[in-house]
């Protein structure tokens, strides 16, 4: 069962009661990151934390409640604040340029909206380590003059996928390519798409050259009863494109897209072809089927795609493929679907072979630490 905190008060505060309540799954995630640090990027632990530092300044020019924060699991959780940064930048750190070979988590996400549907839902697996399903956290975050969050996150990580009680959601996609800044690290832009009020001050966070590597930042935006959209800004070192959407659809996976980014940066993932790029095709076909067949699309829908095991292994429910290099073995740790007119979501921890019942996620009532 995944554990469930509500943190409130100041920056410090949620941190620590992140840290106390979550050293379990901080503890987990410190050692997952060092054996795939060391495993795939020759690199120790203590280069880890200084290639993290190395963020530092613009992190703190960005939004210093996020140092505070992480400052605040570190003491929780008893280590140290370059621990928890490191957990932070680790798509920084993991980018191939380094010494050894580039490893990214997976995922696919999707969107349907206003003109296919009349409500905003979003919705996406998370793939990645197996092990990195005992370093969960689902967290509600209470930060006065802030939105209220509803998270899923791995233990230490500041931001992650989730949505908030302004109606703005955000899933998440790893791209790796052959070059980063030392800006602000993506995992900390999700956390401040969270933190926005409205569409405009989300993008506000995440445009230009603030982000330090690529990803997909798949972003939806409800103001109630259905009057909303889905966007698709990829985001990168050199710029933001958004792409697709045009119809109240929309799918990503694991590659660039944007013609625009693609022009400063090369897209490494080598699976691109034969997993990422299928997983898309694969989730296009189910949306235009369902609208094809003129069948309802709404959260259960959802469940259903984000279940589909075509092609396993590289299936939208993605199993582990023991015939990919180690460093590039995943498998679905996690699925949620957020539908953003109602602020529900539904979360489901495992492959779907192994758990398909999909739980609401509800704080009242609920077994949350406070």
């Amino acid at each position: 069962m995944i554990n469930k905190l509500v943190l409130s008060g100041s920056a410090r505060d949620i941190g620590y009661k992140h840290g106390a309540y979550g050293k379990k799954e901080v503890l987990q995630s410190l050692e997952t990151y060092e054996k795939l640090f060391h495993g795939y990027q020759h690199i120790d632990w203590s280069e880890a934390r200084e290639r993290a530092l190395t963020h530092l300044d613009a992190i703190e020019k960005y939004d210093v409640t996020m140092i505070e924060e992480m400052e605040g699991i570190a003491a929780g959780a008893g280590v140290d604040f370059e621990d928890i940064l490191a957990l932070n930048a680790r798509s920084e750190i993991a980018l191939a340029g380094y010494k050894g070979t580039s490893f990214s988590d997976g995922c696919t996400a999707i969107a349907v909206t206003e003109p296919t549907i009349s409500e905003t839902i979003i919705g996406q697996n998370w793939d990645w380590k197996p092990s990195q399903i005992n370093s969960l956290l689902l967290l509600n975050i209470q930060h006065e003059g802030r939105p209220d969050i509803t998270m899923v996150t791995e233990g230490g990580m500041i931001g992650k996928i989730g949505f908030n009680s302004s109606g703005v959601g955000i899933c998440f996609n790893a791209l790796i390519t052959d070059k980063k800044s030392d800006e602000v690290p993506i995992h900390l832009g999700l956390r401040a798409v969270l933190n926005s009020h409205s569409l405009t001050e989300a993008i506000s966070k995440i445009k230009g050259t603030q982000m330090a590597s690529a990803a997909s930042f798949l972003i939806g935006y409800d103001e109630g009863n259905g009057n909303g959209i889905a966007v698709n800004p990829e985001v990168s070192p050199f710029g933001i494109d958004y792409v697709g959407g045009e119809d109240g659809k929309l799918v990503h996976t694991n590659h660039l897209l944007s013609e625009n980014i693609k022009q400063n940066l090369k897209d490494m993932n080598e699976f691109r072809f034969d997993d990422s790029m299928l997983r898309k095709k694969r989730a296009e076909q189910l949306i235009n089927t369902t609208i094809a067949n003129k069948e309802p699309i709404d959260e259960e829908t959802f469940k259903t795609w984000l279940s589909d095991e075509f092609n396993a292994p590289n299936s939208i429910n993605h199993f582990e493929n023991e015939r990919a290099p180690e460093h590039r073995r995943m498998e679905t740790v996690f699925s949620i679907v957020m539908n953003l007119s109602k602020r529900k979501a539904y979360l489901r921890v495992g492959k779907s072979l192994d758990n398909n019942k999909y739980e609401e996620i509800s704080w009242r009532n609920s077994n949350a630490i406070y």
